[in-house]
């Protein structure tokens, strides 16, 4: 266990809960690792490579990587690091993007230890209704403590209310996904 730890945080400039991640390899069972990709532009570029080779050290020692293609979120737009409200994209350039990823991703992945996986699937399926329960869930007050937000905020810059679902369907993503 304690190996397996050392391998998955070398290379890493922050590890959230280390003593979670020792915990859930201590269950002895493959975890199901989550990274979704918003389908932004047609090519995974250098950055995106990093965090494959990092999932690739995962499925290396015998995790299974859930590759979310976040087609839903991709046509909100992340407003992580961003100024700016991000221009959303139409539902054929995200599809047209997404189809791209997909033959991308498996120069780094292993095809059987990856399952390609949409948010729209599940997203789509909360409606209206489900998507303003999810938004219950949290306050504008814990939104602004983000530092994208709390930023362009003080900057008075403009966040438009779409964005707050963002970070929600993130989380959401994990849960619908059961991803450790």
């Amino acid at each position: 266990m304690s190996d397996s730890f050392d391998q998955l945080v070398h290379g890493t400039d922050e590890v959230l809960t280390g003593a979670a991640l020792r915990k859930k390899l201590a269950l002895g069972r493959p975890l199901r690792v989550k990274a979704g990709f918003d389908p932004t532009a047609p090519d995974l570029h250098l950055g995106h490579v990093v965090l494959l080779n990092k999932l690739r050290q995962f499925q290396d020692l015998g995790h299974r990587v859930l590759f979310l293609i976040g087609d839903f979120t991709g046509m909100i737009g992340d407003p992580t690091g961003k100024n700016v409200t991000r221009k959303p994209l139409s539902r054929e350039e995200v599809a047209a993007n997404a189809a791209t990823y997909q033959a991308q991703v498996f120069k780094v992945l292993e095809p059987e230890l990856t399952e390609v996986v949409f948010n729209s699937t599940w997203i789509g399926q909360l409606g209206a209704e489900g998507l303003i329960r999810l938004a219950a869930q949290q306050t504008v007050a814990r939104m602004l403590e983000r530092d994208d937000f709390s930023k362009r905020y003080r900057e008075h810059q403009p966040i438009a209310v779409h964005e707050f679902l963002y970070p929600l369907i993130q989380g959401y993503d994990s849960v619908a996904l059961e991803a450790d």
